[in-house]
């Protein structure tokens, strides 16, 4: 499958903020084809898996407000929805 701009703009965001250790922003758009928040661009929908020792001692509350910063206005206006599963290496 090949990676839209806004998957392949958030990749940049996060590896910039984070340097991470590990991450895949997955599209989970298809799965929710003709839902609320489908806008038809086929980036509405994504989860963002990420490692990175910037979660060391961090709360997961904290740790999903540090990737919603990160990425700006994309959460919530460009993206409909975004799962975030954020941990720091080890956990």
């Amino acid at each position: 499958m090949t990676k839209g701009p806004l998957q392949s703009e958030m990749e940049k965001l996060l590896s910039a903020a984070f340097e991470p250790s590990r991450l895949a922003v997955i599209n989970d758009s298809a799965s929710h084809h003709g839902h609320s928040g489908d806008d038809g661009s086929g980036e509405s929908h994504f989860t963002v898996e990420i490692e990175s020792a910037a979660f060391a001692g961090v709360n997961r509350v904290l740790r999903q407000r540090m990737v919603n910063q990160a990425l700006g206005d994309i959460p919530g206006q460009r993206v409909h929805a975004l799962a975030i599963k954020a941990k720091a290496p080890g956990e």
